[in-house]
């Protein structure tokens, strides 16, 4: 049996046993009485729609795609052409989220996103900055990818309350609101939030659905890195729905995981919880990216209120010996239920402040350099050091595959990967960043038949385009925006690994975005198409100033 055979076995979709008339527009006598811009010839068109591949050709004019046909088109007829022979034809995918929010416009080729066949990146920011005002912003942008930008919980807070650790006052609340709001109108697709960081972990459910319900009034929908991915992780899924249910308004759940190895196995509950929710008419989704470690900053080791107030005040209550009892009795159940138990080598170490020679390394190196035994003590001493010292981000190896699988496997589970935008050989970012989407489709799809090419596809495409409005985008049919990724289902794959990261992807030969080719023949162009991906996300039923102004505290 051929490697041919032996994929499409793998992929469970060989053409030959397709016998379905594919979904195709038949535009032949276009074809044949003009010349387009651009033709991707000789390819398996999967169209995003959860679809089997059938082979056409696909004619592009400017930015949308004007005819695709299933008879052979001609080279001449197109100003450039690309050949798809042997490779799969599909839709540009959609990453639901990246840390792209306040950087984009500093790697505007995007080169780690493009690879791995991104043509639309969702920056539904958890922490931190954003740009603001967003329109401003938008309307600078000159970059490789689409764009979608989220008002941010943790910007607003920050805005009107800093780093306290309290409620906001009904006046506090109101200019948060008018934040979230300014965001929406500048073209936003939601709020965002970031429960699990300080500041926003201050926040009680009550704050988080108020501001939700104003991005509601826009048509946006609602992104959470919950609350507690560990053992309150049942709980956090309970409040996302909550919120959801609360504020009217569309919730997805940020990169779903399981952590910590006391909750793995903690999925079929969260799942079943989406289902239910589901079931009762609430629109509930989510994503996941495809490794068993996450990655973040050491303030996820300590305890919220540790952190209050910032740096200087941490160290303050650090100085206090009981004060410090309580923090390590409170770091250690962090340390082995919530992130990765007693082994200290899993945590890697990306970057540590003022010291550059530990990034790959881990907390078992620094633990043994130092004569250590690296016990779980040992391990809370060291981490308050460093975080004294500034802090550090790193990658934790807490997750369970099990968990992944069952994740990736729900119908309604997109993609994302929580990336960075990165420079090749620069820092030790988490392999993430250069291998998600190739890694569902290589590792998943391919080897191990978790789920099945042409549903990998849709929940790549179709379904985040239409989570987030954009439904003119992840599918190839005509009159859509010529986003489109070709790719070798063969040899696909990640190659960034914990140890080596700066490997891009392979497999992936050409990547159009918005009828122009930023990926030729695996080679970048310099290209910069990309384009805002502005709300609302779902249709707006009556006047949002209006809305906004019944729900003001």
């Amino acid at each position: 049996m051929s490697k041919r055979s032996n994929t499409c076995r793998a992929i469970m979709l060989c053409l030959a046993a397709t016998a379905a008339v594919p979904p195709v527009t038949h535009a032949n006598e276009a074809a044949q009485s003009r010349v387009f811009d651009l033709l991707i010839l000789n390819g398996s068109v999967v169209d995003g729609t959860g679809s089997a591949p059938y082979t056409a050709d696909i004619a592009i004019d400017g930015d949308r795609i004007v005819a695709i046909s299933t008879d052979k088109m001609r080279p001449e007829d197109g100003r450039e052409v690309l050949d798809a022979g042997g490779l799969f034809v599909v839709p540009g995918f959609i990453d639901n989220h990246a840390h792209v929010q306040t950087s984009i416009h500093e790697r505007p080729l995007a080169e780690n996103f493009i690879r791995q066949g991104i043509t639309s990146i969702v920056a539904s920011l958890h922490s931190g900055d954003q740009p603001y005002p967003l329109k401003p912003y938008l309307d600078s942008l000159e970059v490789a990818p689409n764009v979608g930008f989220f008002a941010g919980h943790t910007f607003a807070r920050k805005q009107v309350l800093g780093l306290d650790n309290r409620a906001p006052t009904a006046t506090e609340l109101a200019k948060m609101q008018d934040i979230i709001a300014e965001g929406m109108k500048g073209g936003a697709l939601g709020v965002s939030t970031g429960l699990v960081y300080v500041p926003a972990s201050y926040a009680e459910t009550a704050e988080v659905t108020a501001l939700a319900r104003v991005a509601s009034c826009y048509g946006g929908i609602y992104v959470s890195h919950m609350r507690d991915e560990g053992a309150g992780v049942v709980q956090s899924v309970k409040e996302v729905i909550r919120v959801a249910q609360d504020a009217r308004i569309p919730a997805q759940i940020n990169h779903h995981k399981i952590m910590g190895a006391g909750q793995w196995g903690e999925s079929t509950t969260t799942l079943a919880l989406i289902d239910e929710a589901r079931a009762r008419g609430l629109d509930i989704k989510h994503d996941l990216y495809p490794y068993a470690a996450s990655s973040t900053s050491s303030s996820v080791m300590f305890p919220d209120w540790a952190l209050a107030g910032g740096a200087g005040s941490f160290a303050e209550r650090i100085a206090d010996p009981a004060t410090r009892a309580r923090i390590e009795s409170e770091m250690m159940r962090i340390l082995m239920v919530q992130r990765t138990g007693a082994d200290l080598s899993r945590i890697q170490f990306r970057d540590v402040s003022g010291m550059p020679e530990y990034r790959g390394r881990t907390l078992s190196d620094l633990a043994t350099e130092r004569g250590l035994e690296g016990t779980p003590e040992d391990a809370i001493d060291l981490l308050i050091e460093l975080q004294l010292n500034g802090g550090f981000t790193a990658i934790y190896h807490a997750m369970d595959e099990e968990d992944i699988v069952s994740i990736m496997q729900h119908p309604w589970a997109m993609f994302e990967t929580d990336g960075d935008p990165v420079g090749l050989g620069e820092g030790f970012p988490h392999p993430r960043s250069y291998g998600s989407f190739p890694r569902v489709l290589g590792r998943y799809v391919r080897e191990q038949g978790v789920i099945d090419i042409a549903e990998a596809i849709r929940r790549m495409t179709s379904l985040p385009a239409d989570q987030i409005g954009a439904t003119d985008r992840g599918r190839l049919r005509v009159g859509a925006f010529a986003d489109i990724t070709v790719f070798d289902p063969e040899t696909i794959t990640d190659r960034a690994t914990y140890i080596e990261p700066h490997q891009y992807a392979v497999g992936v030969r050409h990547v159009v975005i918005n009828g122009e080719p930023v990926l030729r023949d695996g080679s970048l162009t310099g290209a910069k198409p990309g384009r805002p991906l502005t709300g609302p996300a779902r249709p707006v039923e009556t006047s949002p100033e209006a809305c906004v102004a019944r729900i003001r505290p």
